[in-house]
């Protein structure tokens, strides 16, 4: 099979697999182009409540295809950042699913996930100085903004490989899992995720993402859309709510 990111859609959580094991599930200049409208295409599935992102198999991205930076370095750091803006602004809420080794483009695809769990045998890594690349502004920024500028500093000066203990330390995981749970603890909590209010997720990661100019707007849309009153009487009468709002078609978020 040709290298390229596979996707379904079931029980409203839509799963994006990077698939080229060949190398490491490396991600070719075709397979960035390919993420955008993929994400744009899921974003405007209604069945659509919650994104995870994985590799094939036991890695999950080993990073750029180096083919890629040799034919173009500069257009290869365009397309990885276009994806990793695409995946951030992504409307509801998304989650890497990390397996083995996630280092170089892969960690920049795994930053821009909401969240970020990862198998306890996980290897983490930031690598353009071994390649002598001027990692992005906007993708240096992501990572300072969750591992601080302690870590995103060692992992950008070193691109040394750090493991999934030291990750979780740092931020860069949200949790860790024993080998051959991960997968499980991944649906579980996709489904947890796709139970809940839309309408407070989706405010919650503009606010996150630090858009400021929405107060308002937020404040209106909970007002009109009955999912506070639905949440409450579900609580009270010891029922699952059943929420109403929904992300509309083609919003994007703030990242």
């Amino acid at each position: 099979m040709e290298p390229q990111l596979l996707h379904r859609v079931a029980d409203s959580v839509a799963t994006v697999v990077v698939h080229h094991p060949a190398k490491r599930n490396a991600m070719t200049t075709a397979m960035w182009r390919a993420l955008p409208p993929l994400l744009d295409a899921l974003a405007g599935d209604p069945a659509v409540r919650v994104l995870v992102l994985t590799g094939e198999g036991a890695t999950f991205c080993a990073g750029a295809d180096i083919s890629s930076l040799q034919e173009s370095p500069e257009e290869a750091q365009g397309l990885a950042v276009r994806a990793e803006e695409a995946l951030a602004a992504f409307p509801r809420p998304t989650l890497a699913a990390v397996r083995g080794h996630c280092v170089g483009g892969g960690a920049q695809l795994a930053a821009a996930c909401d969240l970020r769990f990862a198998e306890e045998s996980a290897l983490f890594g930031v690598t353009p100085a071994k390649l002598g690349v001027v990692y992005a502004a906007s993708s240096t920024r992501r990572l300072v903004a969750l591992t601080g500028p302690a870590t995103a500093k060692y992992l950008l000066f070193s691109g040394e490989l750090i493991d999934a203990e030291r990750a979780l330390r740092t931020g860069l995981v949200d949790e860790v899992l024993p080998r051959g749970e991960l997968g499980g603890r991944v649906a579980e909590f996709a489904r947890i995720l796709a139970s809940r209010s839309q309408l407070t997720q989706a405010a919650a990661k503009e606010f996150a993402n630090g858009r400021t100019d929405r107060d308002a707007h937020w404040a209106a849309q909970a007002r009109g859309s009955g999912d506070t009153a639905e949440g409450v009487a579900a609580f009270l009468e010891r029922r699952q709510p059943r929420f109403g709002w929904s992300t509309p078609a083609g919003a994007v978020t703030s990242a």
